[in-house]
């Protein structure tokens, strides 16, 4: 009888260990499939949403915070300016999209779509070259190129949206002028330095198309200026 209620015993003591160990497992399954399942569901964080160092995003109020791209500097020349005047060009249309619709003279409007036109059109031939000449490389976009820190310090897009009237002809001039100076800075040096005839022959048209914007500009802000 002793030896018999020994065994039953034994027999109760496996069978409940045995069941301690699987609602255990349970407990643990489920707990790694309610926290993979909040992984999966997650909202990515802003770290891991954030946007490539250089690119046009994350700024506030204008360019100011943009930087240059992981050794910019060491990329070749050609490269840098393919990246940085994209960058660059990139900026004027924003700006040139927003006076489309707010400007108040109807010739800055016009001047607005062409600045658009022209400036998405050298894009496109950059990024045709890049994919021919860099195809794969990093980005390297290089705000220490002579005239693109310069001609990005003074663009608030946030005080340009805020603007109304006169107000957002007269600031639309103020900014887009030193902006067309940067890129004929940069379109001069790259006269001088550029690898490949393409790129200088894109400098020059910059430099004759941006200068003479420039002297329309000056002449509106003067006329303007003295109208009551």
């Amino acid at each position: 009888m002793k030896r018999l209620f020994s065994t039953y015993f034994t027999l109760f003591v496996v069978l409940s260990l045995a069941a301690l160990s699987g609602a255990a497992c349970s407990t643990t399954t489920e707990t790694n499939r309610n926290s993979n399942a909040a992984v999966v569901g997650a909202t990515p964080t802003p770290a891991a949403s954030a946007s490539p160092t250089g690119t046009m995003s994350g700024m506030h109020g204008g360019m100011g915070g943009m930087q240059s791209s992981p050794d910019a500097e060491k990329a070749p020349y050609d490269l840098q300016f393919i990246d940085t005047m994209t960058a660059h060009h990139q900026g004027a249309i924003d700006m040139a999209r927003m006076a489309e619709t707010k400007a108040q003279h109807a010739e800055l409007k016009t001047f607005a779509s062409r600045i658009i036109e022209d400036q998405q059109r050298e894009i496109g031939q950059m990024k045709t070259w890049r994919g021919s000449w860099y195809a794969g490389r990093p980005q390297a976009m290089n705000m220490e190129m002579p005239g693109m820190m310069d001609s990005m310090h003074g663009m608030d897009m946030v005080k340009m949206q805020a603007a109304t009237g006169n107000d957002f002809d007269f600031m639309f001039l103020d900014m887009m002028t030193p902006h067309h100076a940067g890129a004929t800075e940069m379109a001069r040096e790259a006269l001088r330095r550029a690898e490949h005839p393409e790129i200088k022959r894109l400098a020059q048209q910059i430099i004759d198309a941006q200068e003479k914007e420039i002297a329309q500009m000056n002449k509106w802000k003067a006329a303007w200026g003295n109208q009551s």
